[in-house]
């Protein structure tokens, strides 16, 4: 359009562009579109979000805090750094995360803004649009909003609950094809509060080997893992699988607002020498995370007590599956026949009982709720045990109920009514 023309339209409008159009957050969309009226005579709980500072009862430790106002007083940090981030905190990083059989160096860090910030940065580098990635479902949304923003496309690959949310890796291979850029790994697992075990990561990277695919591997909840059960990063087990994994300080240092994150690079066979540049060349856009942030994190990853990450554990631990913060929990929706949904279902919780679980069609995963279990104990038990009044007052028994019907918790099966028992007796301990 000429110049001319432009100033002959008539009235003003001014579109969007197309990465804004195709930005959606289902969690947001949902949630919003929830018509969210709680009990007047009842307090909210909020078991929704996955943000362990809500209720203050998860202070962080003090070496993060020392750590900061140290890098306030310096008064060196105020100013640019390297895009890519400060070579000592990225080499903090990198010895933070390196195993023996996965070393790495500051060279292979990226810091960003947050983990959400190194998730985009990773899938807007290996792929492109008109391409596809393979995502978990359920899955963190994320994932699905970076994507499709992108215009790249997106293939849900299935967790199995009755498998302790394993990876259903027959149908993963059957979605792979030519234009497949990378898969998308989560581990521990959000939402599903999952801990995959060396045997399960083995066959997946052995999987993913066949079809030469890289992974993203999304480890923010790397080492939040409990009693029985042991972390294993993706990259301390590959031997040939090239692996972006992203990673920081938001959930197991308990400050999701200081907005630290970081990919780290585990190349095999120099097979991620243009990723390289390419993630250098997208730190640029934003020229790097927090510096005041950045300077403080070779003393907090160096120098938090082992006493602060167990004493974290052991307050969540009663209600915990196996690691992260969260547990889903399954609806037998024939049990429960008024509600046509999850979301209509967690939706009258909320009137009734001011109890806010997230459905997880937010998940893409419908007929199941996630609860987060950050919540003061006090908390959980009078949400557990409005849950289970309002089950009582909804659940209708039925006469048959199958595998495909029944509420899953912690891979076991239940009806919808005996989970919120087991869940209100766990909270209990």
């Amino acid at each position: 359009m000429s110049t001319d023309a432009r100033k002959l339209k008539k009235g003003w409008k001014v579109s969007m562009s197309k990465m804004a159009e195709n930005t959606f957050n289902p969690i947001r969309t949902i949630v919003d579109g929830m018509k969210l009226t709680p009990n007047p005579d009842k307090d909210m709980i909020a078991l929704s979000i996955g943000d362990p500072t809500v209720f203050g009862n998860l202070p962080m430790p003090v070496t993060c805090e020392e750590a900061v106002q140290e890098s306030i007083n310096k008064r060196t940090c105020n100013g640019y750094c390297p895009s890519i981030g400060y070579v000592e905190s990225r080499q903090a990083v990198a010895d933070y995360v390196s195993t023996p059989t996965s070393q790495v160096d500051a060279t292979d860090v990226v810091l960003t803004s947050g983990c959400s910030g190194a998730l985009e940065m990773a899938i807007a580098c290996l792929a492109d649009p008109g391409q596809n990635i393979l995502i978990p479902r359920p899955g963190f949304s994320l994932y699905k909003t970076v994507a499709v923003s992108l215009g790249i496309h997106v293939k849900h690959y299935d967790l199995l609950p009755e498998r302790s949310w394993e990876i259903d890796l027959q149908q993963m291979e059957n979605l792979i094809d030519d234009d497949t850029a990378a898969i998308v790994v989560c581990n521990p697992s959000n939402p599903c509060g999952s801990v995959f075990s060396e045997e399960h990561i083995q066959d997946i990277l052995n999987t993913v080997s066949r079809y030469r695919l890289p992974l993203i591997a999304d480890e923010i909840y790397e080492h939040f893992v409990f009693s029985g059960f042991k972390y294993h990063s993706f990259a301390s087990l590959s031997q040939d699988v090239p692996v972006l994994a992203c990673g920081g300080l938001t959930k197991r240092y308990l400050v999701p607002g200081w907005r630290m994150g970081w990919i780290v690079i585990n190349d095999r066979h120099d097979a991620l020498s243009e990723v390289r540049i390419g993630l250098q060349r997208l730190s640029t856009r934003i020229l790097g995370p927090n510096t005041l942030i950045q300077a403080a994190l070779p003393r907090i990853l160096r120098d938090t007590p082992q006493s602060f990450y167990t004493e974290t554990l052991d307050y969540i631990q009663p209600v915990m599956p196996q690691g992260a913060m969260y547990m889903m929990v399954g609806i037998d929706m024939k049990s429960f026949p008024e509600f046509k949904s999850d979301v209509e279902f967690t939706q009258s919780l909320v009137t009734e009982e001011s109890v806010f679980c997230l459905p997880a069609t937010c998940f893409e995963y419908p007929n199941f709720f996630r609860v987060v279990l950050t919540v003061p104990k006090e908390k959980v038990v009078e949400a557990c045990n409005r849950i289970r009044q309002f089950c009582e007052l909804h659940f209708q028994p039925t006469s048959h109920i199958n595998g495909n019907g029944c509420a899953i918790t912690n891979g076991k099966f239940h009806n919808g009514y005996h989970a919120v028992q087991e869940l209100e007796a766990e909270a209990g301990k």
